[in-house]
């Protein structure tokens, strides 16, 4: 079995110096907002190049506080993606604000940029760009627009910590960058977590007291607030773990190029592409081929782990019914949902291992083909 991603491989190389940072949190009795809390905050601002950096609990609670922390809600429109996580559009929902959703662009797997002035109305107020499987949106472009309609960006970097746009990491363009640190992400704790990092210090203030029930100051709450707190464990865990993740995304990368140069005979499997003076930290290998889901299926059959990201885009999932979408509004999206499929990825993968994949790759898709 090769699967989509081995943590225990992960954990073989550094799992000693995981377990003694996490015996010595234990042993301190210090496990909400301690120091090794404290000390991340400022080495993920370090190495995105933020001035603030909070942790909480979840990418999706980041997301959430930061459109609270702007004072987005009820009444208020942000526009973003369809072909993400439904954590991107949940938020907007729990903050009380509608999401709008706009194509994307078949290159990239992201919003399309050259779409969102379409969407733009009287009420729309925000712009949550995803950087999907790792890949950045077109920030110069969205940020250009978000300047001209006097609109927040908050950037959806879960799946995308350390990739670059022109030399600049994500999270940092837009007002917040939100990120996550589920234990299958690029950077992933051993648990739930995420982090928003931002510039401005008032915004930093506000997430500081809305992540604590809405206070600054213990027993004095100035606001609705939620309980958001990266615990202490994991803060320690991840501080560990920071200090590998250029070499892993590097390895991701090589890993990337690999399959494409394995790939390139097939021409009926289409690779990712990387635009021009992105950075792509490859979250995920996510190629396009029809027959998918047969082929999805015959995979798991001859052990190789795949998965599909997302079957059904946020516009047509039930959820969402009450925005009157219907099939054919966002044609791109659509078309991939029914196409992409995520292979192996991580950065422990090796030749044998990813010639394996590729091989048992083709070798689905063409008894898909086969006339029964």
């Amino acid at each position: 079995m090769i699967p989509i991603l081995d943590s225990k491989r992960q954990y073989a190389k550094i799992g000693k110096e995981i377990e003694k940072e996490v015996l010595e949190v234990l042993a301190s009795g210090s496990y909400i907002l301690g120091k090794h809390n404290k000390a991340l905050q400022t080495e993920f601002s370090e190495y995105v190049g933020s001035k603030y950096s909070v942790g909480l609990n979840s990418g999706t609670d980041a997301l959430h506080l930061a459109l609270r922390a702007l004072n987005i809600g009820r009444g208020d429109e942000v526009i973003t993606t369809a072909f993400t996580f439904v954590a991107t559009a949940s938020a907007i929902g729990l903050a009380g604000a509608t999401p709008v959703f706009v194509d994307i662009n078949p290159d990239t797997f992201n919003i399309d940029a050259n779409k969102i002035e379409a969407a733009i109305t009287p009420k729309t107020k925000a712009i949550i760009p995803v950087h999907l499987y790792g890949q950045p949106a077109e920030m110069d472009k969205i940020m250009s627009i978000a300047k001209r309609h006097n609109l927040k960006v908050v950037e959806d970097c879960c799946q995308a910590i350390g990739a670059e746009y022109k030399g600049q990491k994500v999270g940092t363009f837009g007002d917040f960058g939100c990120f996550s640190f589920y234990p299958t992400k690029n950077l992933g704790g051993m648990g739930d977590g995420g982090m928003i990092v931002c510039n401005d210090e008032s915004l930093y203030n506000r997430v500081i007291a809305l992540r604590n029930h809405g206070g600054a100051i213990r027993y004095y709450h100035d606001e609705l607030g939620v309980n958001s707190r990266l615990d202490e464990i994991q803060a320690a865990i991840l501080r560990v773990k920071l200090n590998y993740i250029n070499e892993w995304n590097a390895k991701r990368r090589e890993n990337a190029y690999r399959y494409n140069e394995m790939f390139a005979k097939y021409p009926e499997i289409e690779t990712p592409k990387e635009l021009h003076d992105s950075y792509c930290v490859y979250h995920q290998y996510t190629i396009r081929l029809e027959n998918r889901d047969e082929v999805h299926k015959l995979l798991q059959e001859n052990g190789i782990g795949a998965m599909i990201y997302y079957p059904v885009p946020l516009h047509l999932q039930k959820l969402h019914k009450d925005l009157g979408y219907k099939e054919g509004d966002l044609p791109f999206t659509e078309k991939d949902t029914k196409k992409v499929m995520s292979i192996p990825m991580f950065p422990e993968l090796n030749v044998e291992e990813q010639q394996t994949v590729v091989d048992t790759v083709v070798k689905c898709l063409n008894m898909t083909k086969q006339v029964v």
